[in-house]
């Protein structure tokens, strides 16, 4: 028995943050009924069409769902959403900015109506204040956070590569939920969880907050480098890059002796600690790429990993998917999809003994009737 089985989740969702929120819950054995839209349905869908004529995003973060399509401006639609949520533990929206509560479906109208139900909204920045209405997507709002003024090399701020803020306040919501569930079994009470992308992000921007706020500057963007911390990053050998990282001062000493094989660097007192390695850290990669310009990337791993010493290749998207430790976890099953069988990573998350659910992606509606019908909802939504 899956830790969630048995929890209904109704989902009016879309894009990434809410459904990435969602889809784990569903891979722990929650019921999730995604609402989408009757002919487009989560805009989400029309992203790409490079996973076989399916979306990208969507096929990432929808599996083990079924989607009912709702026309939520027609009443007898909303009747049928309602009718749904009457039966559900969880209900979750990432809609506009004061859409839910028009809607009928604000925490304050469905806790009322059901004091069991945990209330889970995500929005961009969260309820009060001038950015309330603003409209929020994850470039914007890695602007906003301050993400992107850390995020690059010095010439240029760079995004970060994936959706991140989405991400961010999914997870938070994800386990806000969880907390509400848990709470609940000993209150009997539902709660209102709410979620906004900015703090999600802020949060995770704690380390340079605290170095700027106290340290009089903020970090400077080093591109593949650390600001706080080195040596930490890329440096060139012969036969290419090779990125590592060092934490203490033992590492340091046993990297200069074993990996450079120049112990006097390690008594150099530009490099007496790491904040004098970071105060000189321009001298400090022409001191290791000199040593290491005559070795393979490969002896450079060698060395380092005799040494104890953190480092990693720099890896593709397919060195990702064939990378031998998620092959030798068996990390890999198939889900299958509209599209015919799909290849997934399972969760990061593992619980012994309890597989995770990995259901279909769904079709758009392909639960419609199926659930119209199991909620006692089919006559609302066939009549006048």
């Amino acid at each position: 028995m899956l830790p969630l089985q048995g929890i209904t989740v109704v989902s009016v969702e879309q894009a990434v943050a809410a459904p990435f929120a969602t889809r784990q819950l569903a891979d722990l054995g929650a019921r999730v009924i995604k609402v989408e839209r009757p002919d487009t349905g989560d805009f989400a869908r029309g992203y790409d069409e490079t996973v076989k004529g399916l979306a990208s995003h969507f096929v990432w973060i929808n599996r083990s769902k079924e989607s009912i399509t709702l026309d939520l401006k027609v009443q007898r639609d909303k009747d049928v959403l309602h009718r749904l949520v009457a039966g559900a533990d969880v209900f979750v929206q990432n809609l506009a900015p004061g859409a839910a509560e028009r809607l009928g479906l604000g925490a304050g109208q469905l806790r009322g109506e059901h004091p069991l139900l945990v209330h889970c909204s995500i929005s961009g920045y969260g309820e009060g204040g001038p950015y309330t209405a603003k409209k929020a997507y994850d470039l914007l709002v890695q602007c906003e956070a301050g993400l992107m003024s850390i995020t690059g090399t010095p010439d240029e701020p760079v995004k970060v590569g994936v959706s991140i803020a989405d991400i961010a306040a999914g997870m938070y919501a994800y386990s806000g939920i969880l907390a509400a569930l848990l709470r609940r079994q000993h209150t009997q009470e539902g709660a209102t969880v709410e979620v906004s992308m900015l703090e999600a992000l802020a949060e995770w921007m704690g380390f340079p907050m605290y170095y700027g706020t106290y340290g009089g500057s903020p970090p400077p963007r080093t591109g593949a480098s650390h600001a706080a911390i080195a040596p930490y990053g890329p440096f060139r050998c012969a036969g290419g890059r090779v990125f590592l990282g060092i934490q203490n001062e033992r590492e340091w000493g046993e990297f200069c002796r074993q990996v450079l094989q120049r112990p006097q660097l390690a008594e150099d007192s530009r490099f007496a600690s790491n904040s004098r390695r970071v105060a000189h850290h321009g001298e400090l990669v022409e001191e290791i790429e000199s040593a290491l310009r005559h070795l393979q990337p490969d002896e450079v791993e060698a060395r380092l990993d005799r040494s104890g010493i953190a480092n990693a290749r720099l890896r593709d998207l397919e060195g990702v998917v064939e990378h031998p430790q998620l092959a030798a976890r068996n990390r890999w099953t198939e889900v299958d999809s509209p599209a015919g069988p799909l290849r997934a990573l399972l969760p990061p998350v593992t619980l012994d003994g309890d597989p995770p659910a990995m259901g279909p992606i769904p079709a758009l509606g392909e639960h419609t009737a199926a659930l119209l019908a199991e909620f006692g909802a089919d006559e609302i939504a066939t009549s006048e």
